[in-house]
């Protein structure tokens, strides 16, 4: 590893601060003025609570949603997770509310200094009768303009070309001499080393320090870059890996520089030499990002992208070496057949003729066996055939056929015997039932049934009269008989 010194690299001028940012206009609104109409009569009065809650519901009715900007003071965060605050300039200040669901979304703390931008909906605190605004979202100042300067440049160096995917070039397999652009004091360059030294030790690399972030990070970067495309005869870099940690937009904003973006343009159309962007977490994208011939997550991605895994390449090695033993093996094999065959043809015509004549005797032995098997076979064959025709025979089949019939008559036999002995059982339940429901059976027992003369059946005593004739039905004759009293039975 070595370090560009300052004789090495053109002199970095300081750049001139840049001029502060415009602040956004100030957010305007249109309003209606609502005027109090005196009647002939006195108009009844309202409560403070009414009062309050009319204006209030003005206030949310007549003012949309608008950013706010201005300084944080007195920031207090409660214990229910809301967020309580002062939005103030030089010349007003207004009261803030941010509630726990909105809070949570934030992507930093905030604290009383910090100039910010509000996302807000005029209202009225009822209670206490205040103007406040109810906040819905919360960025630092100046990111908004940051953004919209983003786009737009990334929109005029798209339309350039100078993203096309033509342009990016492929990444050398086995680089022997990195060029790092970052700065010396950045956590991203030990990343970077420790990676280095953990893949491939074996690389040298060559570190061109200079600022990443604040008013004269541009410019620096830029010359590194000139100052490693001077130095390509001497160090012979196989790849550019421009890198720093992560940070705010502001932070990162050096490399959303277009004299940097044009500069590493600059490079890829004088060298031959591919370009890695790692800037920033893996959620951050840089102009330098998509002018980079390859944009890398992280630093620490960036230089694993660059560098060989050494313990991969052992594993790959050991590989290729069995590889090749087995190749070696192989060819040597074949070698000692073609000496072979060529030693067989320097035989003496004797023992050529000997070796023919114990080959014919080999192929001899070779022949009677295959014809011993062949007959082997054939017999096997034929047995089986022959077992085949026997189980297929004519009386074979009728021998089965009169087997199938007298089991088949025995079935029946037996189905038919337990279908009568079913049905008799059947009829001697039938015959039992009925002999229950006999009502000779029920005048045996000592029971009468008694009738009109019309035959019809008395059930009850309070149909009859006295002087009624009646007949009475045992089990052995009828009776009749003539009604002298009626009895009703006791309740």
């Amino acid at each position: 590893m070595r370090w560009m010194n300052s004789d090495e690299l053109p002199l970095f001028r300081r750049a001139v601060p840049a001029e502060t940012a415009p602040k956004s206009p100030p957010v305007g609104h249109s309003g209606e003025s609502a005027q109090l109409g005196r009647g002939a009569q006195s108009p009844a009065s309202i409560s403070v609570s009414d009062l309050n809650r009319r204006v209030r519901g003005l206030l949310e009715a007549k003012l949309e949603l608008i950013w706010v900007n201005g300084e944080l003071s007195n920031v207090l965060r409660a214990a229910s997770g809301h967020w309580y605050f002062v939005l103030k300039d030089d010349a007003a200040q207004v009261r803030c509310v941010m509630f726990r669901q909105r809070a949570q979304a934030l992507a930093f703390k905030p604290e009383n200094g910090l100039q910010v931008e509000v996302r807000a909906l005029p209202s009225l605190y009822e209670p206490r009768g205040e103007f406040q605004l109810g906040v819905e979202n919360m960025r630092r100042a100046g990111q908004g303009n940051l953004f919209e300067a983003f786009e737009r440049l990334k929109a005029k160096l798209a339309a350039e070309g100078l993203f096309a995917p033509d342009r990016k070039r492929t990444l050398p397999t086995f680089a022997r001499t990195l060029a790092i652009i970052t700065s010396p004091q950045a956590a991203a360059l030990r990343d970077v080393l420790t990676a280095i030294r953990r893949r491939a030790p074996f690389i040298n690399v060559v570190i061109y320090p200079t600022a990443v972030q604040g008013a004269s990070a541009p410019a620096e970067i830029c010359a590194a870059i000139a100052a490693v495309s001077k130095r390509v005869a001497v160090d012979h870099p196989d790849a550019l890996l421009i890198c720093r940690g992560g940070g705010s937009a502001e932070d990162l904003w050096s490399f959303n520089d277009e004299a940097v973006a044009r500069a590493i343009v600059a490079f890829q159309a004088t060298t031959h030499i591919p370009v890695v962007s790692a800037v920033g977490h893996e959620t951050d994208f840089t102009i330098a990002d998509f002018v980079a011939d390859l944009r890398a997550p992280t630093p620490t991605a960036g230089a694993e992208l660059l560098t060989p895994d050494i313990s991969q390449l052992r594993v790959d090695l050991a590989s290729l070496r069995g590889s090749l033993s087995r190749a070696q093996s192989r060819l040597l094999a074949q070698c000692q057949q073609r000496i072979d065959f060529a030693a067989r043809g320097l035989l003496a015509p004797g023992a050529r003729l000997q070796l023919e004549a114990s080959k014919l005797l080999r192929l001899r032995s070779r022949l009677k066996a295959a014809l011993s098997t062949t007959q082997q076979q054939a017999l096997l064959r034929c047995e089986q055939l022959r077992g085949r025709l026997l189980v297929h025979s004519p009386q074979q089949r009728l021998d089965r056929e009169d087997r199938k019939l007298h089991d088949l008559h025995a079935s029946l036999g037996r189905a038919i015997k337990g279908h009568l002995q079913s049905a008799r059982r059947r009829v001697e339940a039938d015959e039992q039932a009925l002999n229950f429901l006999n009502p000779h059976q029920v005048l045996a027992r000592g029971y009468a049934i008694v009738t009109k003369v019309d035959g019809s059946i008395v059930r009850q005593a309070a149909n009859l009269a006295p002087t009624d004739a009646l007949r009475i039905r045992v089990a052995e004759g009828e009776l009749d008989a003539t009604v002298t009293s009626v009895r009703a039975r006791d309740a």
